[in-house]
């Protein structure tokens, strides 16, 4: 009972807000820019107007989107919303509406899967339970009563477990031997670069892919240690900024550079921004009112919860058999950041079941370029497409076997069979249980493709 006392004593600690008011700003603010820049660069239309067909996620089939016009709605709205969030007004509406209309967008297509959209959406959700508008918002000015300037120190405790999960999966997912040992995909993905004009000598060296494939890991393995302990953090802090900078221009990865170089604060003392404004330092109440039994003990165990989910939903992909670098069984949402390169091509065998008529289908009569990509080398994607055909057919009258001829290279594997082609998929259900019906991983070890050796055009 003591110790559990005080476990609580110390989470209900009061730290300065100034640390989740800033968090606020730079979050909504990045969503606002990311957002503007996403409908600028017309991806609005080329990934929720322009295709006829959406890959669903199972349990969300029933998303659809908006027609072509109520999608730029959406955006605009959600642009809104995220720069009420970064000015705190209206906060309590404005953050969790922006996280479920972000989620949305998400769920219309699995195909625009990406890991920092998945963590703006876990970090929105964050905020939303926060009082992240009682300090420098314009919240706290049209309603002086609810200004404070102290917060519980769970919430800082949270959030900088969020970010440790994300580096720390992140590196765990390179430990193999494509990564450490025969640098790929980053082999492959700095081969493309070498005729860039300041980096490309050096990235087409033979060592180059080697040295950072290996330094990648180490920092993701180690960052948070490093941000976490007083002396090293200034440190950490500075190569923090010189690795994503650097892999921003390098990769074409979004946001996700900005929003780690954002979160990275949250390992600073609460008070870092009244430090760099040099602002008088805030008046923290001795203790903070902890609640009823009841409500503590629903926040906490609310709180571990999500912790514990944090933890397992990266692991899942250990429940089934197989490389999920191959299958992708448990894939998404581990963090298994920048670790597969998978290039792939599909071709659908359709036979009608009275006829025995037999034809051949190509995914670029169902889907756009950039969809037709990501599906080529994913199983439940293809499985989904196979579905869609069986069903096409169907309206016009006929009753067909679907299967597929999928040829897919790993992180510069040959080519090999992604999923068998005996197999009618128009029988199988798409569902969380394993896919059989994957072919066998490779047994071959990547192609030793050296940037040096590289052909110039």
């Amino acid at each position: 009972m003591t110790e559990h006392r005080g476990l609580m004593a110390r989470l209900m600690a009061p730290v300065d807000i100034a640390w989740l008011a800033a968090f606020r700003m730079l979050y909504g603010l990045l969503m606002f820019a990311g957002i503007t820049r996403f409908v600028l660069s017309g991806w609005v239309e080329v990934l929720y107007v322009e295709p006829q067909l959406h890959f669903k996620y199972p349990g969300f089939e029933w998303v659809t989107s908006w027609p072509g016009w109520g999608m730029y709605v959406h955006f605009g709205a959600l642009a809104m919303l995220a720069l009420m969030v970064a000015l705190g007004l209206f906060h309590r509406v404005a953050a969790p509406l922006f996280t479920l209309g972000f989620a949305y967008v998400q769920l219309i297509d699995v195909t625009n899967y990406l890991n920092h959209y998945y963590l703006a959406v876990l970090l929105g959700a964050l905020l939303s339970v926060m009082p992240a508008h009682r300090a420098w918002s314009l919240d706290a000015v049209r309603a002086p009563r609810l200004r404070q300037e102290a917060v519980s120190a769970w919430m800082l405790l949270l959030l900088r477990f969020q970010i440790a999960v994300v580096y720390l999966y992140a590196g765990l997912a390179k430990v193999g031997g494509d990564w450490l040992l025969h640098a790929q995909p980053l082999n492959l993905w700095l081969a493309a670069r070498t005729e860039a004009a300041l980096f490309g000598p050096l990235l087409a060296q033979r060592w180059t892919p080697h040295l950072m494939s290996w330094a990648g890991f180490l920092f993701d393995t180690t960052i948070v240690l490093w941000l976490s302990l007083a002396r090293t953090r200034p440190f950490a802090y500075a190569v923090l900024l010189c690795f994503h900078i650097a892999t921003g221009m390098l990769f074409d990865i979004g946001l996700f550079p900005f929003i780690m170089t954002v979160a990275a604060l949250l390992f600073f003392p609460p008070d870092w921004p009244r430090s760099l404004l040099r602002l008088a330092p805030a008046t923290l109440p001795r203790c903070l009112p902890l609640g009823g039994r009841l409500s503590r003990s629903i926040g906490l165990a609310a709180v571990a919860g999500y912790c514990v989910l944090q933890v397992l939903v990266p692991l899942r992909h250990y429940a089934y058999p197989g490389n999920v670098l191959w299958n992708e069984d448990g894939m998404r949402f581990s963090w298994k950041v920048m670790v597969r390169e998978k290039h792939g091509s599909v071709t659908y065998r359709v036979r009608d079941r009275v006829s025995g008529r037999q034809l051949q289908v190509t995914p670029s009569e169902y889907l756009t370029p950039r969809q037709e990509g990501e599906m080529s080398s994913q199983p439940d994607l293809i499985l989904q497409l196979a579905h869609h055909i069986c069903d096409d057919f169907a309206r016009r009258g006929g009753d067909v076997e679907v299967r597929a001829q999928a040829l897919v290279s790993l992180n510069g594997r040959r080519a090999a069979q992604l999923v068998d082609p005996d197999v009618d998929l128009a029988t199988l259900e798409v569902s969380f249980r394993p896919s059989w019906w994957v072919a066998a991983e490779p047994s071959s070890v990547p192609i030793q493709l050296s940037a040096a050796r590289l052909p110039r055009r």
